[in-house]
């Protein structure tokens, strides 16, 4: 069991670095490209890319057929909504204090968990971690100051945005957790990635105008790594969602991870952001939060 729960912690930690680095390449597509229509193109390759791991096993249709209803509320909780307003509240704020806000995701997670999950309430030190972790964000986004000018009230509501994506996130990641059926979850991650993918695209359609110029080779780097860290990051988590004893709130503590290494990749590859005294303070929250978590779930296990 401490093999197992080491594992689950490794790949937890790798599929959250893995994210962190969405926002960089996240904002390096939106120079080219509208905020659906990039996203799409991202999720539908993401999909494609996962085809040949579950294609010798693919389902029967009749499985697909009982799982259809499972499938497509995750591709709309998990990609089409959430990824819908992340990529639209990227227009409005820098990649590094989009990261932040992501990071509040463990704090909407564990909240809505509490309600949601049988058997996965909040403990007080876990209350009281996901707190910390909470003021970590709040000291992150209010550090911008957001009232003070125009710009300021356009990141003020990127940041609200980016907070109703959290909650879609949660809860397709309690859908996932809640359905723990034989259905393979690479397959389920690969389905309602490209489904997902596939609405956000023709909501573009619809919504944005589509460049006419040809884009850059770096429009194309960021989609390939962008499609291929959905892939393995998503896959990642959805396994772990379903081993047994993993709690929704706990697995996605590790995800305070993602502001802090979010930020510093945005500040280190993005040359008009740059780090101050605040964020700082914020990420030293954040990282009190996970160990003070941590702390108290290996006191449980000793006793």
């Amino acid at each position: 069991m401490p093999n197992n729960r080491s594992g689950t912690l490794l790949l937890a930690v790798i599929a959250c670095l893995l994210w962190s680095t969405a926002f960089v390449g996240v904002k390096v597509g939106l120079r080219y490209a509208g905020p659906f229509a990039f996203a799409g193109q991202r999720f539908m390759l993401s999909g494609l890319l996962l085809l040949p791991f579950w294609w010798a096993r693919r389902p029967n249709r009749s499985t697909v057929c009982s799982h259809g209803g499972m499938i497509l509320s995750v591709a709309l909780f998990q990609t089409f909504i959430l990824y819908g307003l992340f990529y639209f509240g990227m227009t409005l704020i820098p990649g590094a204090l989009a990261a932040m806000v992501i990071g509040a995701s463990p704090l909407v997670t564990a909240v809505l968990a509490h309600y949601c999950m049988p058997g996965d309430r909040l403990s007080a030190i876990k209350g009281s971690s996901l707190l910390l972790g909470g003021i970590g964000v709040a000291v992150l986004s209010l550090s911008r100051q957001p009232w003070v000018s125009a710009s300021g009230l356009v990141e003020l509501a990127g940041i609200g945005v980016l907070l109703l994506a959290n909650v879609a996130g949660a809860l397709g990641n309690i859908l996932v957790a809640r359905h723990r059926t034989k259905i393979d979850p690479v397959f389920l991650n690969s389905a309602q990635l490209f489904i997902g993918g596939l609405g956000l695209w023709l909501l573009s359609l619809l919504l944005e105008v589509q460049p006419a110029e040809i884009v850059p080779w770096s429009y194309y780097a960021a989609l390939g790594w962008l499609a291929f860290l959905s892939a393995a990051a998503f896959s990642i988590w959805f396994i772990l969602l379903r081993r047994p004893g993993v709690r929704v709130s706990e697995l996605n503590l590790w995800k305070f991870l993602i502001p802090v290494c979010g930020a510093l990749f945005s500040w280190l590859l993005l040359p008009e952001e740059e780090p101050s005294l605040w964020p700082f303070a914020g990420m030293l929250c954040i990282a009190a939060a996970i160990v003070l978590f941590n702390l108290q779930s290996v006191r449980t296990r000793r006793d």
